[in-house]
This record gives structure tokens, C-alpha cells and sequence, in this order.
């Protein structure tokens, strides 16, 4: 008979079961909530229509943002092409509503991206140009009141203070970038020094279902060094008083507010500050300085609202655009560039929904490790096949210095032809895919609002399960998609556990407990990550299981095995490689000093 440490074939049967039921309990919530999902777009259809009518009764007032101004003189000029919406206020003469018409950001009432997708809205931004006349007196355009004067896309706010004019142009450009040129005529009259302060101060109001998920999204990007280095910060102080920023952006997890300064932003600053509940996300606050050319500011900026979609960021040629979107570090971002973005984009192209696209790049993945995979589990076989003479050479050296037994164990390794660090190598690949992947499904802005069976948008977590209590990491609901992932792992984890070798020494973890632990603890960080990434997980680990089940039962002979482990031992011992000798070596140096170390007590005693 042939031996095997994993599933039986009646296991095999339950496994299947299980898969079915699981499948048909999937299938079950797609239609309940498809048909609860048609009953929400008719209320959502009919508030819509009452809100309309709302609107169309209500007169065009502009709410007062300054105490100090008159509510009849504040005015909002609107600005419009098929991606944005932009409101400029006169206070300030800045922007103060930016909405990307082509999104919604999600609403909780009806669990969907329904409502307007603002950026600016409700003074959650306000930005201005701080100078310092020669009486020492500072003065901000934030206080000050502009006269608009509009021309189709483009509107001129002009203020005056003290006898000199301040003109901010604003001009609604292509997709997602809005001109800003500063003019100023006299202000040299006023100030005596040649550098003014530009503030920004912006709560980031939050678009999307998963709130933590999308705070850890929210941070500071920015480029210098004439665009070619980028950085972030999403922690802590942003400093960078040497560095002249090229552009500096507020990112969330889909889109960002960038400004591009003409000179750059010198002397810069910023911070941050968490936002525990509400509409809004995080705090920023931004100063840096732009020069002056003859103590007067004629410069220009632009502004973009953007999605952070690669192939839009990466057509701002030279900006470093693409920067903003985090897709990982050195090779983690080469390989979601390009492999893992364009397998997606050339899946999605064939037609099929977004989940059954993750599905098939799984397969796609799995087809590329089979045979990393397979000599992993032939190692596991070979492993198996030699464990009576492991455990033989364990109990013989019971009582011996644990340097000399493990010494006696890579000699029975060694003279049966197994490499231990073989079994390594398939771990180590798929860390990187990993943490690739970990990257790619919560940024990844055409999976954004896709559903797939119950999870109505594949970048957040599923809550069909609501709970009626708030438990820590888990938050309020459990995710299916994380249950399914979290079982499916479980029971791998039974099956490849077998081949773990138990602690010969006292002290030492037992590494079948922590494997067991392992994805309990995963069910913690899959519940509220996305819900494409739990998808994933699922169908890559049942895909696991199947393949040993085939390779176990069908290809691999643990009787063909344990002749071929034979045959290697009576010929001539290989010659040790480069990492077996030095491992050799160092256990041997470190034998010979605790016995060292083992005479000097002894001595120290007599």
C-alpha cells in the first residue's frame, strides 16, 4: 500500500462536498442580493428625482464663509467638462467644490457608489498665498474677496488690497487639470521680500466603503529633483526644507488632489493628523515657499483631480504621475506593472466579469509554479519516505550535544540525496506574488464598484454577516469571501502540516501549532482588506489542495521514491555545496566552543 500523511479518500469526498455547498451558499446571496440590489436603485431612482425637484425650487445662494463679508457678496463661479465639476469661490478667489463626474463615492445607505464623488466640498480645502508687508504685517489671500469676471472655461478673480492688484486665473483644461496663473501689479510696493507662503489645509473627506482600508490609502505624495525622485509619508511630519518639490498631491485610495507649482515649492512642510470617525478621513497641512521675481508673484500652477488609473497618470509625460499609484516597491511595482496589470487588462478585454477575471488569473499563476510545486512535494515524499531514519538518529542521540545530533541528521539527508533548502525555494517565490498582489487588488481602480456574487465591490470587504456587536480587528460583520479563504487554508494546512518535523529540544516552537494559529490569524487581516484579495486566496489555495491530491495519489510513488532514496545512498556521496559547507563549518566552530566554553567552567570550579 501506498502511504500518505494527507487526505483519504474519503476526506477527498467531504472536501468536494464542502466545495459545493459553499459554492451553492455563494450562489444563494448573488440572487437575494441582486434582488435587494434592484429594490435599492428604485428608492435611490426616486430620491434622486425628489432631489432634483428640491434643487430646481431652491435659489442660488452661496453660503457665508466669512463672518467679515456680507453673504449677498460671496459668489461661486462653476467651471465644467465631462470629468469635473469646479467651483471657485470669491472668497479667497479659490477652489471650493471639485467633483469627478464620472464616479460615485460610496453611500451606506444604500451600500453602493452612489452619491456625488466631491474632493473639495463644504470648506474641507482652503489654500492661499501668505505675504509679509514692510511693516512686518502679514496678509493672506484667504481674506480677501475677488471680483469674477468669466469667459467660457476660464474665469479671471481679481482682488485689491492696499493699491495693489491680485489676479488669480483659473481655466478648466482637458480631462483633469485646472490652469492656476497668478498675476500680481504693485504688490512690489508692499512687500520687501522676495519669497511668499502658500498654505493648503485639506480634511479628506472619505469616498469609499472600507474606511480603514482607505485611511491607510490617504497620504502625502510629492516629486523633486525635476520630477525624476518621488516620495510619501503617511505617518508622520512631512520635511523637506532642502528639496525643491516639483508637485505635491493629498492621495486616497483611488484619487488625488495634486498642485504643480511653476518654480516649485521650496522650504516645505507638512503634517497630518488621523481622523477617527465622521466624513472625514485625515487632517493635512501643507506650507511651502515660491519665489518672487521683482517682489511680484507671476507665476503659474495647475491643478490636478485625478483618478489613479496607470494609464492616465502615466500620459502626463515627465510628471512621475504613475509614482502616485502604490503599487510596491523595485520589483513588487515591476511585476504588478507588468505582468500582473496587463494580465488583468487582457482577461477583462475577453468580456467576463471581474471576479471570474481573478479567477482565471489564478490558474494563470498556478499553470506558471506547477513545477516549483511539484518538486516541493516530491521533496515532502522523499521526506516522508526517510522520516523512520530521522526519528531513529533522534531517539540515538537523545542525550547527545544537539550540535552532534543535528550533524547526524544532515548526514542521513545528505546521503539520501534531499535538500532541505529545496523545499524553501517555492516560499520564497511566492512572497513576492504576495505582497504584489496585497498591492494590487485594493488599488487597483478598475475593480472599483465591480461585483462578484455577494461582495458588491471587489477592492472592499464583503459584510453580508452583520454582527451586532463591534469586535476588535474584525469591526461589525464577517466577510464570506475571508471565511471561505480562511477554511480552504485550514484544511492545506492539515494536509501539508504531516511533512513539519516535531521539536527534538526543549524550548523549541512547535511549528505544527503555529501553522494550525496561522490562518485563524489570517481571517483578522483578510475581513477587512478587499474582497477580490480574499477571492484570490480562496480559489489559489483550493487550487493547492487539488494539486496535491493529484500529485499525491496520482503521480508521485512514495515505493518508486524510497528505491530511487536507495539507490542514492550507495553511490558515491555528492560533494557539498557552497551553503552545505559553510553550514558544516559554522556548526562545527560552534561545537568546538561550547565545549570550550564547557572546560572553562569546569575549570573555573575546581
Amino acid at each position: 500500500m501506498q502511504q500518505n500523511n494527507g487526505l483519504d479518500r474519503n476526506q477527498l469526498i467531504s472536501f468536494v462536498l464542502f466545495t459545493l455547498i459553499l459554492m451553492g451558499g455563494m450562489f444563494y446571496f448573488q440572487n437575494k442580493q441582486q434582488k435587494e440590489q434592484v429594490e435599492k436603485e428604485a428608492q435611490h431612482k426616486t430620491e434622486a428625482t425628489q432631489q432634483v425637484k428640491n434643487n430646481a425650487a431652491k435659489p442660488a445662494v452661496v453660503t457665508n464663509l466669512n463672518d467679515s463679508v456680507k453673504t449677498t457678496s460671496i459668489q461661486q463661479v462653476q467651471l465644467k467638462n465631462k470629468e469635473l465639476t469646479v467651483g471657485i469661490s470669491t472668497l479667497g478667489g479659490q477652489i471650493s467644490t471639485v467633483e469627478l463626474n464620472e464616479f460615485k463615492a460610496y453611500n451606506k445607505n444604500t451600500d453602493s457608489n452612489t452619491k456625488p464623488l466631491l474632493l473639495f466640498d463644504k470648506n474641507n480645502s482652503s489654500y492661499g498665498f501668505q505675504f509679509k508687508d514692510k511693516t512686518g504685517k502679514v496678509f493672506s489671500t484667504r481674506d480677501l474677496v475677488f471680483i469674477p469676471v468669466q469667459k467660457d472655461n476660464s474665469v479671471t478673480m481679481q482682488a485689491n488690497v492696499n493699491g495693489a492688484v491680485i489676479q488669480f486665473i483659473y481655466t478648466l483644461l482637458d480631462k483633469y487639470t485646472v490652469d492656476f496663473n497668478v498675476k500680481t501689479q504693485g504688490l512690489s510696493h508692499l512687500v520687501s521680500d522676495s519669497k511668499a507662503d502658500f498654505d493648503w489645509d485639506y480634511n479628506v473627506r472619505g469616498v469609499e466603503k472600507g474606511r480603514s482600508q482607505e485611511q491607510t490609502h490617504t497620504e502625502f505624495n510629492y516629486a523633486f529633483d525635476n520630477y525624476k525622485s518621488f516620495d510619501y509619508d503617511g505617518r508622520t511630519t512631512m520635511e523637506e526644507p532642502k528639496e525643491t518639490l516639483n508637485w505635491l498631491g493629498v492621495k486616497q485610495q483611488f484619487f488625488s488632489a495634486v498642485i504643480e507649482p511653476q518654480t516649485g515649492f521650496k522650504n516645505s512642510h507638512g503634517s497630518q493628523e488621523m481622523i477617527e470617525e465622521g466624513e472625514f478621513l485625515k487632517k493635512f497641512k501643507f506650507d511651502g515657499q515660491v519665489d518672487l521675481a521683482g517682489n511680484e508673484l507671476n507665476q503659474d500652477f495647475k491643478w490636478y483631480f485625478m483618478p489613479l488609473d496607470l494609464k492616465l497618470l502615466k500620459s502626463y509625460e515627465g510628471k512621475n504621475f504613475d509614482e502616485l499609484l502604490p503599487l510596491g516597491w523595485s520589483f513588487i511595482g515591476t511585476l504588478n506593472r507588468w505582468f500582473f496589470i496587463p494580465m488583468y487588462n487582457l482577461i477583462s478585454s475577453w468580456g467576463i466579469s471581474a471576479g471570474w477575471v481573478i479567477f482565471l488569473m489564478t490558474i494563470f499563476v498556478k499553470i506558471i509554479l506547477s513545477p516549483v510545486m511539484f518538486r516541493q512535494h516530491k521533496l515532502s515524499a522523499m521526506m516522508r519516505v526517510i522520516r523512520p531514519e530521522i526519528d531513529e538518529v533522534n531517539k540515538k542521540y537523545k542525550d547527545a550535544d544537539p550540535m552532534k545530533k543535528q550533524q547526524e541528521v544532515m548526514a542521513v539527508y545528505r546521503k539520501a540525496g534531499v535538500n532541505q533548502m529545496a523545499g524553501c525555494l517555492p516560499g520564497l517565490l511566492q512572497i513576492p506574488i504576495f505582497y504584489a498582489l496585497f498591492r494590487f487588488f485594493p488599488n487597483m481602480i478598475d475593480l472599483r464598484g465591480k461585483s462578484f456574487w455577494f461582495a458588491k465591490d471587489l477592492t472592499a470587504y464583503d459584510d453580508v454577516i452583520k454582527l451586532p456587536f463591534h469586535i476588535p480587528f474584525l469591526q461589525d460583520h464577517l466577510s464570506i469571501f475571508a471565511i471561505a479563504c480562511t477554511v480552504v487554508l485550514l484544511i492545506y494546512t492539515i494536509m501539508t502540516a504531516g511533512n513539519i518535523q516535531q521539536p527534538t529540544q526543549e524550548g523549541m516552537p512547535n511549528m505544527k501549532v503555529l501553522m494550525y494559529i496561522f490562518p485563524i490569524t489570517f481571517l483578522f487581516f483578510l475581513n477587512t482588506s478587499a474582497s477580490g484579495l480574499s477571492w484570490y486566496y480562496f480559489v489559489s489555495n483550493a487550487i493547492n489542495i487539488l494539486i496535491i491530491l493529484v500529485i499525491n495519489y496520482w503521480i508521485l510513488d512514495e515505493k518508486t521514491i524510497h528505491a530511487q532514496i536507495q539507490a542514492n545512498k550507495q553511490k558515491a556521496p555528492k560533494a557539498e555545496g557552497k551553503f552545505q559547507k559553510r553550514m558544516r563549518e559554522m556548526m562545527e566552530k560552534a561545537q568546538e566552543q561550547q565545549k570550550l566554553q564547557q572546560q572553562q567552567g569546569k575549570q573555573q570550579k575546581k
